[in-house]
């Protein structure tokens, strides 16, 4: 395992105990530690790493996607030989994928793109796990996923670059239900005529609704520690999958107005004071003669 964050740390230990032999490496010398303490074999490096694995080497990076990504398959095939394995378990660009795989395929290295799902909770609940690859190279490789996954929680989805596109509409699906919740609890929020609890509300919302979800429950979480999230500011990032997917929706020909909104509502989280809503009050005082307010 190469990269030892938040999800590789948490996936090592996963298939550590289900009895995989782990070797890892990462920049952070304590988080290669910490998987030591847990059963696996440390490496000082990309070599290190691949010398201290048996053929066929299956090598799994997590890494931040593009550039790093890159990089680390790049130093990974000078190494690798025919008929050994990568797998990228990140968040790369389904077009990244493909053209990696095209690369490796010329040395005969295998790639899998595995699709990710699961987030600091995967170590608990498991990790759904979206794949792409070749039949043959998706067999030996599928230990891995089954220790992974919860029960069915795997699925092998098509050849080399299917799995990232699908975790890609899959990211793009979570960006639209994440701005359903967010604008129903600012609702219920804003609300004077109510004095309503959103804990209560979202708990109860979790037993027999329509709307109950994983989400949902992690929504009632937060309400519970804080009903106002007071200690929070309202920014929003975005990791480039939910981009994706509307530029794919584009290329397409695919109305997808939802995804799309709920995306741009990210970059206007991002913006202390809107200058284009400045321009629309500016023409309206212009043309009209409407109120504005003034900083």
């Amino acid at each position: 395992m190469i990269g030892l964050g938040k999800m590789g740390g948490n996936m090592t230990e996963r298939l550590i105990r289900g009895g995989h032999s782990v070797v890892t490496y990462d920049r952070s010398a304590d988080a290669v530690q910490r998987t030591v303490t847990l059963g696996a074999t440390a490496s000082s490096g990309i070599a290190d790493l691949v010398s201290k694995l048996s053929k066929p080497r299956v090598v799994w990076v997590m890494v931040p996607s593009g550039q790093p990504t890159d990089d680390t398959i790049t130093e990974l095939a000078q190494h690798l030989e025919r008929g050994d394995v990568i797998i990228d378990g990140g968040n790369s660009n389904f077009h990244d994928t493909l053209r990696r795989g095209a690369e490796l395929a010329t040395k005969g290295i295998e790639f899998v793109d595995a699709g990710t799902s699961g987030g600091v909770w995967g170590l608990k609940e498991g990790y759904c796990e979206m794949v792409g690859a070749s039949d043959a190279t998706f067999k030996l490789c599928e230990p891995l996923f089954k220790t992974l996954a919860p029960p069915n929680g795997y699925a092998h989805v098509g050849p080399t670059g299917a799995g990232h596109y699908v975790k890609m509409v899959h990211n793009g699906i979570e960006y639209g239900m994440l701005q359903a919740y967010a604008e129903g609890y600012e609702i219920l929020h804003a609300s004077s005529e109510f004095k309503l609890d959103l804990a209560q509300i979202s708990a109860l919302w979790n037993q027999g609704s329509v709307v109950r979800s994983w989400l949902n429950e992690l929504a009632a979480q937060a309400f519970a520690r804080d009903g106002d999230l007071t200690d929070l500011k309202g920014y929003v990032e975005d990791s480039g999958e939910g981009r994706w997917t509307v530029q794919e929706a584009i290329d397409l020909n695919v109305p997808a107005p939802v995804i799309t909104l709920s995306l741009l509502m990210r970059l206007r989280s991002r913006q202390p004071d809107s200058f284009g809503a400045k321009v629309i009050a500016a023409l309206r005082n212009e043309f009209g003669g409407h109120a504005v307010k003034h900083s």
